[in-house]
């Protein structure tokens, strides 16, 4: 069943990456995410494998009655069952963290048939509950976020302090509970050497600058997850105000960058894009870091309408196909390096020539 459900995932498609969203060519996707616990029982760095389990089914219980999550389309995991490939594969479509890589037992997953709304179970916090959506819409993504804490909270005890709000196993998530973030592909920033410039600006500002998966990763492809760093003193609504305030400005200063090598460097802004075209249409062998930096010019390029044959959706859905554990699960058998960068290859060219 496992098994069956991941391949039911994978052939998918991602709501976040194939829908249209306000911004959304240069916001890929917002999340929002809100830590849990249950009153009375310790964390889970601090709980036995019996406690763990329990905790996990009662999730499991309580999201099978909340109207957002009972669809029959709904997919349920007991991650640590899982085999290291689906869990990989999880990690890609960022459904899970990398601290799933390696899963203590008790954890879980439940994820609607969209892959839109999904809950972690027994990471840091007893639950991590979370909705993505494409482009940029923070607001219209809280409401929906905040009506399935509401529905969870009748099923679920959750540990609240009056002073100090929602506990949570990093004193850092203490109050609400809350990482809003959106990732931003922000290739005119870089190509004009004003990338750092605006990393230095935001960090300044008390927010964080992440790679694709989040904390602890790599920029890839240009792609930049900007979000708040701490929740304590400040209300729901207070965070996503100041946090859309700056994506605004990010993403104002994106569009002006762009402006400026359309006006000013052109022949090296098509120079750019072409070679990028070029390496993903023709090799036969390619890297995972060469083929997600070549798509990121990729896209640029067919934001500026300099390609007629290959469109938005074709390419963000490339980013999530390029990485090891997607091609794995495309070709339906594990795959050593070497073998993936040629069918990487072989796949790319295939999309493009299409």
């Amino acid at each position: 069943m496992p098994d069956e459900q991941i391949d039911n995932l994978f052939r998918q498609p991602v709501c976040w990456l194939m829908d249209n969203g306000p911004e959304d060519d240069i916001a890929i996707s917002s999340r929002i995410r809100l830590a849990r616990n249950l009153s009375g029982e310790p964390f889970p760095i601090r709980s036995d494998d019996a406690t763990l389990g329990g905790i996990r089914d009662s999730v499991f219980s309580a999201l099978g009655k909340v109207d957002s999550m009972k669809d029959s389309n709904t997919s349920v995991f007991r991650v640590d069952e899982l085999s290291e490939l689906d869990r990989r594969f999880l990690l890609e479509r960022h459904l899970i963290s990398r601290e799933f890589l390696n899963p203590r037992h008790g954890s879980g997953l439940v994820t609607n048939r969209e892959q839109g709304a999904f809950v972690m179970i027994n990471e840091e916090d007893h639950l991590r509950l979370q909705v993505l959506a494409p482009g940029f819409q923070l607001n219209e993504i809280w409401q929906q976020i905040n009506r399935l804490d509401d529905e969870l909270s009748v099923q679920l005890p959750f540990a609240f302090d009056k002073t100090f709000g929602y506990l949570t196993s990093c004193p850092t998530n203490l109050g609400t509970g809350m990482r809003a973030s959106v990732m931003l592909h922000l290739p005119g920033l870089v190509l004009t050497n004003q990338i750092q410039a605006v990393v230095q600006g935001v960090n300044k500002l008390g927010l964080a600058v992440r790679g694709f998966y989040g904390e602890g990763s790599q920029t890839l492809g240009n792609l930049y997850q900007i979000s708040n760093q701490s929740t304590l003193g400040e209300s729901e609504d207070q965070i996503i105000r100041r946090l859309s305030t700056v994506i605004s400005q990010i993403i104002a200063h994106e569009k002006k960058a762009r402006a400026l090598l359309l006006a000013n460097r052109q022949c090296y802004l098509m120079n750019h894009i072409g070679r990028a075209y070029g390496l993903l249409k023709h090799s036969y062998i390619i890297t995972g870091d060469e083929s997600l930096n070549s798509l990121s010019a990729l896209r640029l390029g067919v934001d500026l309408n300099m390609f007629q044959s290959v469109n938005i959706h074709t390419v963000n859905e490339l980013f999530l196909l390029v990485q090891a554990a997607h091609l794995q699960k495309y070709e339906g058998h594990e795959l050593n390096q070497e073998n993936r960068d040629v069918v990487r290859a072989a796949l790319l060219r295939k999309f493009l020539q299409e």
